[in-house]
């Protein structure tokens, strides 16, 4: 049997650039759902607007099933906010789409246990979709719209807040180490997350806290800090 720490390496490539959030929670789904004896893999995590486009064009304009009705700019995905997970079976690389497969014989589903546990964590399921229904598909938006996240605009720290507590309220002793205070001479700030040796905070609020100017290019997706001189 594959170790945690093996079954997190295979999705590692695949969680770059994932909002710090979102990595963190991602993160706690593979162990809890490893936890429970069902292995997964992260097939899809942050995707490009020509991503997207070319996702958007199987099954249209090019061969394939139709597996998505966003075009570019119009998934979570486009903002790191969304992932997709298959399940990753005994020999360690094939993984399987199957939602009614049993593997550990417990007369649950594995999809359902993995499900399950995604939406403890704040996750929404695509498979609980009406129009389209997307079993793969986890998302957290923050209760952001696309139109908000286009427009550049960005989780509160409230937000936040209120996906790591569920965090930090996890019954493995290690999910407490997730939740950090960040204090500016002695005055709370904010909470980060530690995730894997690095600690990752709200940049806006941080900056702005020591002077700074934060602005967003949802074009190139650029944040650009300036410390103004006084």
């Amino acid at each position: 049997m594959l170790t945690l720490d093996q079954v997190k390496s295979k999705s590692a490539a695949r969680l770059d650039g994932l909002h710090p959030v979102l990595l963190a929670v991602t993160n706690e789904l593979i162990q809890r759902s490893y936890a429970k004896g069902v292995p997964i893999l992260i097939t899809q995590g942050m995707r490009t607007i020509a991503e997207q486009n070319a996702l958007y064009a199987q099954g249209r304009s090019k061969p394939g099933p139709i597996v998505t009705n966003a075009r570019g700019g119009t998934s979570y995905h486009n903002y790191g906010l969304a992932v997709d997970f298959a399940l990753l079976l005994p020999d360690g690389n094939a993984v399987s789409w199957d939602i009614n497969r049993d593997g550990e014989k417990d007369k649950t589903a594995d999809w359902s246990e993995v499900v399950e546990e995604a939406k403890k964590l704040g996750f929404e399921w695509g498979g609980d979709w009406t129009s389209f229904k997307d079993y793969p598909h986890l998302q957290m938006t923050f209760g952001l719209s696309i139109d908000e996240l286009r427009a550049g605009k960005h989780p509160s720290a409230q937000q936040i807040n209120e996906v790591l507590s569920r965090l930090s309220g996890g019954d493995d002793k290690g999910n407490k180490d997730l939740k950090v205070t960040i204090t500016l001479n002695g005055q709370k700030l904010t909470e980060g997350v530690v995730d894997e040796g690095i600690t990752y905070v709200p940049v806006r609020i941080l900056a702005e806290a020591l002077g700074a100017t934060v602005t967003y290019d949802p074009g190139s997706k650029t944040v650009d800090i300036v410390f103004l001189n006084k």
